[in-house]
């Protein structure tokens, strides 16, 4: 085979024997040299190269995305090839709980992010609770699932986050559509301190915290509440809601998934303290959701423990739906 001959290999680094002299060039150079030094035969092979070259490239860019998936690294997904842009078959969910064992991979979405959420959520509360155009905020963008979804609805997102490397993952996700005027807004910042954004400007925010420690995002950033134990977790949250209420207009909606977290066997109710604090900070609550968990994947670990140790696996988390009142005259 011509291929062969060439000495086209797999690898990042990929250089071309010239079959007519043997001497060796990259993909560019050879093309220049056959039609220099070898132009009688160099139409022939040069579409026989286009052709293969692009099978070979995309074998190494499969076995790469494999290799990182396998080490536990989060890869965006590349919007050129992506097929599909909406869901199959979407429903507006109707009821009290929720769950989606397909967890969703339409557009750029892409499940590997340790702890982001369904794109259903963000799509289910985007659709029920605003309207083309509205601006819908998500203070912990993480890797951009919300503002996908803004971008795909037709509304305005504005995504903050504190970690710059998940502001990174949330720009590449959202490479798509550039000419597009749902463009998200994206702030590397503070979900406790929104001073860049107005008050009573906002239609929706969609959240999703960390579960205070449980996951944690950083090693020693400043700021990052993924760091923090339940005690200043909870503090802090609270100071969340009170700018969440700030910049949410009246009579709009606020929505925050939550869960709970065990220690030493017992359950912390942190889902309803995380409500309170919302409560406390002027939000009446409208709706609360159980949302149930699938596919985790420190479930097989921990079986064997809930039988030896006698606990239950949490197999629920809370989306608290919170209205902000017209205040009283």
């Amino acid at each position: 085979m011509i291929i062969e001959k060439c000495g086209v290999v797999s690898g990042m680094d990929r250089k071309i024997n010239c079959v007519f002299c043997g001497k060796s060039f990259y993909t560019d150079e050879y093309i220049e040299h056959l039609e220099i030094a070898h132009a009688y035969h160099s139409h022939q092979l040069k579409n026989y190269m286009n052709m293969h070259l692009k099978e070979y490239l995309e074998e190494d860019t499969k076995k790469i995305l494999e290799l990182r998936e396998s080490k536990g690294l989060y890869t965006c997904k590349n919007s050129k090839i992506v097929k599909d842009w909406s869901p199959d078959d979407f429903n507006l969910e109707t009821t009290t709980i929720w769950g989606f064992p397909d967890r969703g991979k339409w557009a750029t979405h892409n499940g590997k992010y340790r702890g982001n959420w369904s794109p259903y959520i963000p799509r289910n509360l985007i659709l029920r609770y605003t309207e083309k155009n509205d601006v819908v905020l998500d203070q912990f963008l993480g890797s951009g699932t919300t503002l996908i979804e803004t971008k795909l609805l037709g509304r305005h997102g504005i995504g903050v986050d504190i970690n710059s490397s998940s502001i990174e993952i949330a720009k590449t996700n959202l490479d798509f559509g550039k000419k597009s005027k749902y463009q998200p807004m994206i702030y590397n910042s503070d979900a406790r301190n929104l001073s860049f954004i107005e008050s009573c400007s906002i239609d929706l925010v969609c959240t999703h915290p960390p579960y205070s420690n449980i996951i944690k995002y950083s090693e020693n950033l400043t700021g990052d509440l993924s760091r923090l134990d339940v005690e200043p977790f909870i503090k802090e949250i609270g100071k969340v809601a009170k700018e969440s209420f700030r910049v949410l207009k009246n009579n709009k909606y606020c929505a925050i998934l939550m869960g709970d977290i065990r220690r030493k066997k017992h359950i912390i109710p942190l889902g309803f303290r995380v409500m309170q604090e919302f409560i406390n900070s002027g939000f009446v609550l409208k709706e609360i959701v159980i949302k149930e968990q699938h596919n985790c994947k420190t479930n097989n670990f921990w079986y064997g423990k809930s039988v030896e140790y006698n606990f239950l696996l949490i197999a629920h988390e809370y989306l608290f739906i919170f209205r902000k009142p017209i205040p009283v005259k």
